[in-house]
Order: C-alpha cells, then structure tokens, then sequence
C-alpha cells in the first residue's frame, strides 16, 4: 500500500512521541553509572558496545508504535533486535535507534540520541525523527514537506569564508595509520577552499555527527568503505537521511550515489561508505579529494 500524505503526518507524530518518551527516559538515567555490556556486531568498539537503557528506550518506542505495525502493513528494523527480514516483506518499515551514541551516554557526554526512520521497501527514507536527550532538541521531517527543528522550519548557518571546515568524525577515522598525514590533506583541502583550516568534533554518535553537519556550516561528516563489516548501519542513518534531503543538502555514499537503506543481507555501510555535508558544492569537492 502507498501511505497517504496524511498518513505519513500521522506515522510522524505516533514517531515523535516515541523518540520523545524514550529520550526523556534516557536523561533522566544520564547521571547514573550504567554497566557497560557487550554484544555482536561491526569490528568496532561503539557497533558492540550495549546498555539496559538501549533496551528499555527499545521497549518504550516499540509499545509506542505498536499499533502501527498492523493498522498501516509496516515491517521493522531496530539496532536492538535480530533482523526478521519484515523490511523486505512490506512497503514501508519503521528503522529505529533507540540510543545511537551509547559510548557518549555512558561517559556523560553530549552525543546521543533517539532516531526512528520510516523507509520505503526500496530504501527511500520518508519521515526522518531525531531527538537529543541532552539538549531536548527535536528534529524531524516528512519527504517533500521539508525538515523542522524544535517545531519550526530548520534554518540553516549561512557559511563565511571566516569559518574553518567542520570535520565530525569518530573513531574509524582516529584509527586510521595514516590518520595525522590525511588530516594535513585535509587541512590542504580547507584551506584551497578559502577556509580557515580545519575544525575537529569528534565524541558523538552518528546521528547528531549528522545533525551538526547541517549545523555548523561548512561542515563534513563521512566513513569510508571498508572491506570488513561496520561502517554503521541503516539505522545510523536513515533518519538524518530524511532530514537532509529535505533540506536539499547531500547524503550520500562516498562515491555520491544514495545511500541504500534496505540493503539485502546485513544492514553494515561499509561497502561504499557515507557522506554527509553542509552543501553541494562541498560534497562534489569532497568525492573529488576522496577519490
């Protein structure tokens, strides 16, 4: 079935209540110490890492969006949960995080957040939902309805000349053994673009690494493909996806092709990576420099 522009407003707020209700439970545990599980998943340290708070944000958010799953034919995909394969099966599926940046949550650090999707059969993502716990900022958006922030139309940074390149960054990249010689290309990158060099963050999740993006023009977020499992996964970035096509700035792969958020098998990017950036131009100038 093909949802209605009033059903998918619908699906958006049952959506936004979920990430509400669960946030609002992730920060009001913020302060407490939380034992650090383990669990399987990508080569890295935040795709294994779990708390109880990542399954108790789970279990709010999928009570929430319970009814839906029936009433509106919509299959599922959330970090917590095996894959049943639901996401091939329907037209639509709901692509959850309950706590992207569970390394941040656990050190008391800003980062993390809520992210619920609801993405197309053919991984086209059509109401993206992000809420900050530390912040209480809500982002959100419907596919050709644009994106808001906290209720109101999202206003972009207007970038200045004056203004270093924003890198958001994780620890793929501060792994790299080549990481201080390509930070140098980068700041060479910045610099040949009229910029102040370069700007490092690098203690969030991937969502807000996205989110921020938008926020802190000129900005760069991006991992590279790699031939081992990890990269992130659909639920990543399908929702900042969402935002960003509606606010007409590139999320993309490394190459500059969509990103595919119902890939067959597992859900890891590692094939073709990602990139997000603050604008056209500066994505097309980063495929180019990556390339």
């Amino acid at each position: 079935m093909k949802l209605t522009s009033d059903q998918l407003s619908e699906l958006e707020s049952i959506g936004i209540k979920a990430a509400t209700r669960a946030g609002e439970m992730i920060q009001s545990k913020a302060k407490s110490n939380h034992e650090v599980l383990h669990k399987k998943g990508g080569n890295s340290l935040a795709s294994q890492v779990v708390t109880a708070i990542d399954f108790e944000s789970q279990r709010l958010i999928l009570e929430t969006l319970n009814d839906t799953f029936k009433r509106f034919e919509l299959g599922l995909l959330t970090e917590e949960s095996p894959d049943d394969s639901s996401r091939h099966q329907h037209d639509y599926f709901w692509c959850v995080d309950p706590l992207d940046g569970t390394l941040a949550f656990t050190k008391g650090t800003a980062g993390y957040t809520v992210s619920i999707a609801l993405v197309s059969r053919h991984g086209k993502p059509r109401i993206g939902i992000v809420f900050d716990p530390d912040t209480s900022t809500l982002y959100h958006g419907i596919y050709q309805k644009g994106a808001q922030k906290n209720g109101k139309p999202w206003q972009l940074p207007t970038p200045s000349s004056a203004s270093p390149l924003t890198l958001m960054i994780d620890n793929s990249f501060i792994a790299r053994a080549n990481e201080p010689e390509f930070r140098d290309q980068l700041e060479t990158f910045a610099t040949q673009r009229g910029l102040l060099g370069t700007k490092i963050i690098n203690h969030a999740g991937a969502v807000l690494n996205a989110c921020w993006v938008a926020d802190h023009a000129p900005s760069l977020y991006f991992k590279f493909p790699k031939p081992n499992p990890g990269g992130g996964s659909v639920w990543d970035f399908a929702a900042t996806a969402c935002l960003f096509n509606e606010l007409g700035l590139p999320a993309n792969d490394i190459h500059g092709d969509p990103l595919q958020l119902n890939p067959s098998g597992d859900t890891y990017m590692n094939h073709k990576g990602v990139l997000f950036a603050s604008s056209p131009d500066l994505a097309n100038s980063a495929i180019e420099f990556f390339q």
